[in-house]
């Protein structure tokens, strides 16, 4: 019960901020399950991976409510999302098994490496100037491949590139994070699949796992953040968030000290 109820307060905070940044799920999931993982004496070899994969199963439903909510307000362009899209699975898929031919520790040095970079990208709020506009369908799918990679490797990070990429090519912070939360969901699906055939056949994972995929987290994450998602992308509508923004960049370094010392 103090495992599940573990799962239940992480995804009450990962879908209010997927929902009203565009940003941090995947980074505040793989962070809190690389810990729980460790304490609960997971396979050492895997813990990043299962991390990483049971990161890509919870964004699956909190995804579906975020990008819901920001069509509702005309947020999403749903040309730029067919666009981007095939280079996107081409890239997730890259980015797991890049991911799965690396060891637990490279991949933490990694992540913490990224968590740096996100961090003092919203923390100084440090954002492209709209200097042009957005490209063609080839030069879409070649942004797609490369978000596709990041958010394959690291569990979900397309955000991070996909938002400011979007604010360079002229588009609002809201059309943004719309745009970006609608592209969410095959990230979600792909890396979801990617994951679970890459650890389908890897040794002692714990019981209810599916591959690189842990179904008690997916199921306590997701129930809740689908729910939280919503309240994040309304409110998100309401707020400039410059306090909560700086609030997420000091719960991320935090995270990222403790992945660093217990991983």
């Amino acid at each position: 019960m103090a495992e599940l109820a573990a799962y239940f307060g992480i995804g009450l905070v990962v879908g209010f901020l997927s929902g009203l940044l565009g940003i941090g799920g995947g980074i505040v999931i793989v962070s809190s399950l690389a810990i729980l993982y460790t304490a609960h004496a997971f396979p050492p070899a895997y813990v990043m991976h299962l991390a990483l994969g049971s990161s890509m199963a919870c964004i699956v439903l909190s995804s579906i409510a975020s990008f819901r909510t920001h069509d509702k307000h005309g947020a999403v362009d749903w040309h730029v999302v067919r666009n981007i899209t095939p280079g996107l699975v081409v890239g997730v898929m890259g980015g797991v098994l890049i991911a799965r031919a690396s060891s637990t520790a490279l991949l933490k040095y990694f992540y913490l490496a990224f968590t740096v970079f996100v961090t003092f990208q919203w923390l100084l709020n440090l954002k492209p100037k709209p200097s042009r506009e957005l490209p063609g369908r080839n030069g879409l799918a070649t942004f797609g491949v490369f978000m596709g990679v990041i958010a394959g490797l690291f569990g979900g990070g397309g955000a991070v590139v996909g938002v400011p990429f979007m604010t360079w090519c002229n588009q609002s912070m809201h059309r943004a994070i719309g745009t970006v939360a609608a592209l969410g969901f095959p990230i979600a699906i792909i890396g979801t699949l990617g994951y679970i055939a890459a650890g389908w056949n890897a040794p002692d994972m714990p019981a209810w796992s599916l591959g690189f995929v842990y179904l008690p987290a997916v199921v306590g994450i997701s129930s809740m953040s689908m729910i939280t998602a919503r309240w994040g992308a309304r409110t998100a509508h309401r707020l400039k968030g410059n306090t909560l923004r700086r609030i997420f960049a000091v719960v991320l370094v935090a995270l990222a000290a403790k992945v660093a010392l217990s991983v």
